[in-house]
């Protein structure tokens, strides 16, 4: 009998076996264009990026100067607290109620998260579990379907870019599907087709929560980049909204602190302790220096909020102004940091994310296609609206150019 030493080795490679958890994902479909613009950066050539919805502007000074004194606290830097500290959920309650009316418990129905991906992430693996059904608004924006799938449950998307239709479907949904859905996801104003609703919309989702005995899920990432004297309605000021859900709120966009990753959930107060279980197991909490921060922002930099909102509604001008006046068929967003066009004719039938190939590599404009976000995406493009005026203006140009010669080049 041999010993182990003496065995032969095997060149054959060695089996990963990943989770099904996994292989459930769908392909990245950005994955070609990253790669794309990757490579352009690294070959010297200045891509302008109106891919993804990443500020580019700092936050306010005020913001940085108490991060700055902060991070001077040796006790600043030890483990804190997975939900929070305690100031920061009091300004959240605090700007909720003068922001939207709504009474919140710092205590029991608010924590911290870890920018709001995280906990809207964390929170599926909470509630959802292998034959859980959830229904995400399409276009999706992808974590709103992968956080369910890799939480084990199954998704349902329904278009929710005519909201009274959305409402109709949910309920139809409900009445025809066993067992029923046990969680609906909204997202407005939404990413990616900019669609934004008023108040009633969420009195009636309520209502439906409630007859269906569904949760609710409002992610209200853009709750601050509204346009033309719009403001978007918070799911958690209709009646009875915190008896059926949670919303989700983010610092990143109206506060430009994108990488700073600070996220609150609020409502429900079970939604909330079964996302703070699942927190305490996976993190420590949020970097202490970055709540302390939070917390200065909050109390002193509306007025900043204000002003990004402002710079976003003169970019979302220049950027319609340009792509109307060399022929694309858009609706100016109310809300968001996108505009969502649909692909010009004769570009239409090459798909989305060829057309946003093709704008990348010939006319040094990355854009993302809407095939990106499902199904109900294809036939047009998400354009972010994070660059200044001036580049916005000579993405314009550079698109304009690139199609004109790919005509011009057809016709001979």
């Amino acid at each position: 009998m041999r010993s182990e030493s003496e065995v032969p080795f095997s060149d054959n490679p060695f089996s990963i076996p990943i989770a099904d958890r996994v292989k459930r994902l769908p392909p990245y479909l950005f994955g070609k264009i990253n790669k794309l613009k990757y490579e352009k950066r690294v070959a010297g050539v200045d891509v302008i990026d109106l891919g993804m919805g990443n500020p580019t502007d700092p936050p306010d000074p005020l913001i940085i100067e108490k991060m700055t004194e902060a991070l001077s606290d040796p006790k600043n830097h030890r483990y804190s607290v997975s939900n929070g500290i305690a100031n920061l959920r009091k300004e959240v309650a605090t700007r909720y109620f003068k922001k939207y009316g709504v009474r919140l418990d710092p205590d029991s129905e608010i924590v911290t998260c870890i920018g709001s991906k995280e906990g809207f992430s964390h929170l599926c693996l909470a509630l959802m579990g292998p034959g859980d059904t959830a229904i995400v608004p399409a276009p999706y924006f992808p974590i709103h379907v992968y956080a369910v799938a890799l939480a084990a449950g199954n998704v349902i998307s329904l278009d929710c870019r005519e909201p009274d239709k959305f409402l109709s479907n949910i309920a139809y949904t409900c009445q025809h599907l066993y067992p029923k859905p046990k969680l609906v996801i909204v997202n407005f104003p939404h990413n990616p087709s900019t669609t934004c609703v008023e108040q009633d919309f969420y009195d009636e989702l309520v209502k439906l929560a409630k007859r269906y005995e569904f949760l609710v899920i409002s992610d209200f990432a853009y709750a601050d980049i509204c346009f033309d004297g719009y403001k978007a309605p918070s799911f958690l000021s209709s009646k009875g909204a915190s008896d059926v859900g949670v919303e989700f709120t983010t610092m990143s966009k109206g506060y430009s602190m994108a990488g700073w990753r600070v996220g609150f959930c609020a409502g429900n107060q079970e939604m909330v302790r079964a996302l703070a279980t699942i927190k305490g197991y996976y993190d420590y909490g949020l970097f202490q220096p970055t709540q302390i921060a939070a917390i200065v922002a909050m109390r002193h930099c509306e007025a900043a909020v204000e002003s990004v909102a402002d710079e976003y509604q003169v970019r979302r001008d220049v950027l319609c102004d340009g792509l109307e006046r060399i022929g694309w068929e858009l609706e100016r967003p109310k809300g968001t940091m996108f505009v969502w066009a649909k692909i010009p004719e004769p570009w239409a039938k090459m798909g989305s994310i060829d057309f946003a190939m093709k704008l990348l590599d010939e006319g040094g404009v990355a854009v993302s296609p809407g095939r990106g976000f499902g199904e109900d995406g294809e036939g047009y493009l998400r354009l972010a609206i994070v660059e200044n005026v001036q580049r916005l203006r000579q993405a314009v140009r550079q698109i304009d150019r690139c199609l004109n010669k790919s005509a011009v080049t057809a016709e001979s």
